[in-house]
Parts: structure tokens; sequence; C-alpha cells
């Protein structure tokens, strides 16, 4: 198996000391200790942690290394985040391989359009295309139709597509990845999908990023919490 894809991330010199992202404890550290990533890294955190500003750059920064060859690897950026990848220095081994794929829940619909639009894509699908499937069977469609691809697989918050057991069979995929050489980066707001073993898991949040154990995470335990005795929290909302 080879290493890392993407073996770090940090900020270039002369960045715009003015933008926004920056007031964000998150992504101010990236911007002073830079980021070392392992073949699967599991970022978790409350709404506003910039767990989606950073994945967002990340994947618009390494879409404009790849070569013109390459088909339906992610969505546009958005123009809320678009301005944080100029900023990024990404260090990979070089050539970098072209496979892999940025898929975020919000704009997977349109990115699966387009790849039911091509004739010669629908192969990988049986001819059926994507967008005739549910969310949650698109989603795993497309990634068992590339687990071949050597590359980086940039994943935001793909929960949202995904029931109980899906989120097991994307962790199975994960691995599979992994196994063939590919690395993984995933935004999530899911304890099934922060639990592969051997990920490395960041949690994001007013102090900036931390590694974490899975069984440490707050929203693991919020989740065991909850599951015990829902009444206990619901009590207060009703």
């Amino acid at each position: 198996m080879s290493g890392p894809v993407l073996t770090r991330i940090d900020v270039r010199a002369g960045y715009d000391a003015g933008a926004w992202y920056w007031q964000v404890p998150a992504i101010a550290q990236l911007r002073d200790q830079g980021l070392e990533l392992a073949p699967v890294t599991v970022l978790v955190g409350a709404n506003g942690s910039g767990k989606s500003t950073l994945v967002e750059a990340v994947a618009a920064a390494w879409r404009n290394g790849l070569t013109a060859a390459v088909h339906h690897w992610g969505p546009d950026p958005g123009t809320e985040d678009g301005d944080l990848a100029r900023h990024l220095t990404l260090t990979f081994p070089r050539p970098h391989p072209q496979g892999g794929c940025f898929l975020r829940a919000e704009s997977m619909h349109g990115h699966f359009a387009d790849v039911d639009s091509a004739a010669e894509e629908l192969r990988a699908f049986g001819g059926r295309q994507l967008n005739t499937q549910s969310h949650g069977e698109s989603f795993l469609a497309f990634l068992e139709s590339r687990l071949t691809e050597r590359g980086l697989w940039i994943l935001d918050e793909p929960e949202a597509a995904l029931s109980f057991r899906s989120c097991l069979r994307l962790l199975s995929l994960t691995d599979a990845l992994r196994a063939k050489g590919s690395q993984v980066l995933i935004a999530t707001h899911s304890p099934v999908l922060a639990a592969l073993p051997g990920a490395k898991i960041l949690e994001l949040d007013t102090d900036g990023i931390k590694a974490r154990a899975w069984a440490d995470l707050e929203l693991v335990q919020d989740w065991q919490d909850f599951m015990a005795a829902p009444q206990r929290w619901l009590r207060h909302l009703f």
C-alpha cells in the first residue's frame, strides 16, 4: 500500500488577514500551525466549528491540481468559502494520484446529474441513472463504482444521505479505500462514521482543533446519554 495522498495542509504567507474565516478558532489554528492528515481523518464538531469550511477549501485547492482529463471529481466550491482555498498549500507526493472525489450533501443531486448525462459513465451503474435511486443508494453506488481509483476522497456530512445501516456500509467502503492506498477526509456529525478503527479523529471547537479518542468525543457521549434515557433530554424541550 502506498503512503498518504495528502500529507499536510498549511496556509501560505500573504494571506488575506481580514477574511471572516480566520475568526473561526479551527481555521485560525490551521493558519498558525498547519494540519497533518492520516490515511483516514475524521473531523467532528458542532455547527459553525469550521468543518465544512475546512474540507471545502481543501477540496477546491486539490481540484486546482487535477488534470483536465479528470471528470466528476466534485462540485464547484461554494462562493462563501472558495477564497480560503487560494491561501492553502498542500503537501503531497508528486505526481499525485488523480482518483477520488469530493461529495457534500447539499450538492450531491446536481453532481450526480452531471454523471447521469454521460452515457459512458452509466455503464459503471448498469445503465441505471444515479438520480433515479434514493439519495443513499446513489451515494453508495457512486463510491462503490470507483473503489479501484487511488486518490483523495473528501466527504462533507455524508450521513445526511444515509440510514444507520448505510453508514455502516460507508465505513466498510472507507476501509476498502484505505486498503487500496486511497486517503479519506470526512467531516461528520455521526458517531458511527467517526468509529472507523485506526482513523485520526480531530474535534473542532472554540479552542481550535484537538486529536481525540472516539469514546471521549462530546457527540458520542451525547448520543449515548440520549439513547440511554431520551426523556431526560426531551423533558427540557416539551
